[in-house]
């Protein structure tokens, strides 16, 4: 099953296809600036039961040396098998189009990034008929953005950032940058920011730091992320009411019945982020002889 962040991490250039010239900035690669993109389709299947698709396919028009080809390929773990796929896409695209293909695979480790970028060629060593050195995007390369007026400069590059540095711990300050900067930008903009960057952090813990930045400051944006993002947010908040009034009641108990509540037992209860544990307490402080009973046994 494909991921989100699989799907982030190329979708990004089918939604602006200029971000691929931005991005050659970082990797050291000259290209004349494009005048024009075209999303083609990506499936590369040819009369066999074996089917092959690239996760994104582009076509360049160039001014200086007419167009070429863009294959995106979102790669998150080393996979032996995917060089020769990648040989074969670039081949198919050479043969069926007649233009030159190029391939970029995008990254979000290091690990991963380090093995993608490494030349591999189809020959033996004294015959190395076709050599593949794939374009790397990873966090070795691609910008830190942690301003807002950087990220509102190139709000897709900035998503881009994000995603590319999910696992590192600079990301919370790219993406506190990017929520400051979709501030005053108009939804339709904001919108795929938005779900672009919450897709390509995946599972991660820093996904919940997103959620929040959306939620405090985009709360005017409607969308199916930001809408579950906030209920999210919304079912925290209330969980963490529960829980404070769960510590408030065991408090209660134990002062109405005249016990003696120290400071070490009230921080203890106080602390308690367990509503379960809560009501147990709870039960126990009606008829707890001290209040140091209530926790008798654990």
């Amino acid at each position: 099953m494909v991921s989100p962040p699989h799907e982030a991490m190329h979708r990004i250039f089918q939604h602006d296809p200029g971000l691929f010239s931005r991005v050659t900035h970082f990797l050291g690669v000259d290209l004349p600036r494009p005048t024009g993109a075209t999303a083609l389709p990506t499936d590369l299947t040819e009369a066999s039961p074996v089917e092959r698709r690239v996760d994104t396919l582009l076509r360049f028009e160039t001014e200086e040396r007419g167009p070429f080809l863009l294959a995106v390929e979102a790669q998150g773990r080393k996979d032996p098998d995917k060089p020769a796929s990648w040989a074969y896409y670039v081949s198919y695209l050479w043969t069926k189009y007649r233009l030159p293909a190029a391939l970029l695979v995008v990254c979000q480790d290091h690990a991963t990034a380090r093995w993608a970028q490494r030349a591999v060629t189809s020959g033996p060593p004294e015959l190395p008929t076709l050599t593949l050195r794939p374009l790397v995007a990873g966090p070795h390369n691609m910008p830190v953005i942690t301003e807002p007026d950087e990220a509102r400069a190139d709000l897709v590059l900035a998503s881009l950032a994000a995603i590319t540095h999910a696992a590192e711990p600079v990301v919370n300050a790219i993406l506190k940058a990017l929520s400051t900067a979709l501030r005053d930008v108009p939804e339709d903009i904001a919108a795929p920011i938005v779900e672009f960057t919450a897709h390509g952090l995946g599972n991660r813990p820093v996904r919940h730091l997103w959620r929040n930045l959306v939620a405090v400051d985009l709360s005017f944006y409607k969308s199916y992320i930001s809408e579950e993002i906030r209920d999210e947010g919304r079912e925290q908040g209330r969980e963490q009411g529960r829980v404070q009034q769960g510590a408030q009641d065991v408090l209660l108990v134990l002062e109405q019945r005249g016990l003696t509540v120290s400071d070490d037992i009230r921080r203890r209860v106080t602390e308690c982020g367990n509503p379960e544990v809560l009501r147990h307490w709870l039960a126990r402080a009606v008829t707890a002889p001290t209040a140091e009973d209530v926790f008798e046994g654990e």
